[in-house]
């Protein structure tokens, strides 16, 4: 007798300006790349590679063959354009040097 049994999950991805779920039904025993596959995100997002863009379940990273379990989110990662680490020291140190010129200016008179 055959399992038939589907779940649902949702997979996700997400631009700077939009996030897009799609809630997908998979049979039970599904990968993570099957899922993702289902979505349709791949056909909608060209740029989406899944031989670079790392994927996740709730926020952690997980391999493409990983089975699902009922109500996952997969979830589909952008490339990093930019070291996060090094955007926060340029923001800390402009920060920085804005403080310092900015002080009051009042003359003596």
């Amino acid at each position: 007798m055959e399992n038939n049994e589907h779940i649902q999950v949702e997979v996700a991805y997400a631009l700077p300006d939009v996030q897009e779920i799609v809630t997908v039904e998979v049979e039970a025993g599904a990968t993570l790349r099957q899922a993702i596959e289902r979505s349709g995100l791949l056909n909608r997002y060209p740029e989406i590679d899944l031989a670079v863009n790392k994927v996740g379940i709730f926020g952690r990273l997980a391999k493409q063959d990983e089975v699902l379990r009922a109500r996952d989110r997969v979830e589909i990662y952008r490339v990093l354009i930019a070291d996060p680490k090094e955007v926060r020291k340029q923001r800390a140190a402009e920060g920085k040097r804005m403080k310092k010129g900015g002080g009051d200016t009042e003359e003596a008179g």
